[in-house]
């Protein structure tokens, strides 16, 4: 992509960002729109996220326990569990799974829209377009993947002392004492919320801008869905690199 577009499709992306904000008014309709959004795209995710922690938790302990076996420090894999969940996996990988369930859904959806004329609808009827279709999407992630975060490090925390405890063999007494001593409230436990809450947002604007501005045919809702994931997914990743080099210093 030339250098000028990509410079247009940025400036873009911002006025539509300010948009959403514009038209996020705490209406009796707006939260009732959220409220079923909140339903659509977060609880109804939550199998997955279930699912992918545990098998996150269970992955990472063996793997853990297998690295600090060699130097004598086994009985410390909670440490690492604790801290690469808190830090680094649950949040992106909550993020991700998020965007493959429901932040396709939300372009899906967006596109289907714009290919059967239902925003332009919406317009003729004075009915802004972004304030129904796109903020409470917007703001349902925002407030959904930290919830999801949380689900998820509990399935990945139970999994980790199921696989460390019950079948490798460690004190269940030292595995979460190491892991209460290492995570720290502040540093730890809420910056993976604010990690959460800044991925989330990101996804929903980003699955929304492109599926709001997809080619109005069944061809370009596809189109427009797998460049929706694509994006978000990079985006997350990006995001999380600048959040983790100034918050964790």
């Amino acid at each position: 992509m030339p250098l000028t577009a990509t410079i247009r499709a940025l400036g873009r992306a911002g006025l539509f960002a300010l948009a959403v904000l514009r038209a996020s008014t705490p209406t009796a309709d707006f939260l009732a729109e959220l409220t079923r959004e909140i339903y659509k795209i977060g609880a109804r995710s939550l199998p997955i996220i279930a699912v992918g922690g545990a098998f996150v938790g269970l992955s990472i302990t063996l793997l853990g326990y297998r690295a600090l076996e060699t130097y004598g420090a086994a009985n410390q894999v909670s440490i690492l569990v604790g801290l690469g969940l808190y830090r680094e996996l649950a949040p992106v990988l909550t993020a991700l799974l998020f965007i493959g369930r429901a932040g396709s859904s939300i372009a899906a959806e967006l596109g289907l829209m714009r290919a059967t004329d239902q925003i332009t609808a919406l317009g003729l009827m004075a009915i802004d377009p972004v304030a129904k279709a796109v903020a409470p999407r917007f703001w349902a992630a925002v407030i959904s993947v930290p919830l999801l975060v949380a689900f998820f490090v509990s399935f990945a925390l139970v999994a980790s002392w199921f696989q460390g405890v019950q079948i490798i063999g460690i004190d269940a007494g030292t595995f979460w004492q190491a892991m209460k001593d290492a995570v720290d409230f502040r540093a730890d436990f809420i910056t993976a919320f604010l990690k959460a809450a800044v991925f989330g947002g990101v996804a929903a604007l980003t699955a929304a801008f492109v599926g709001y501005h997809a080619e109005p045919t069944i061809e370009g809702t596809s189109v427009a869905t797998t460049r929706a994931v694509v994006n978000a997914s990079l985006l997350v990743l990006m995001f999380n690199f600048v959040l983790s080099a100034f918050l964790f210093r």
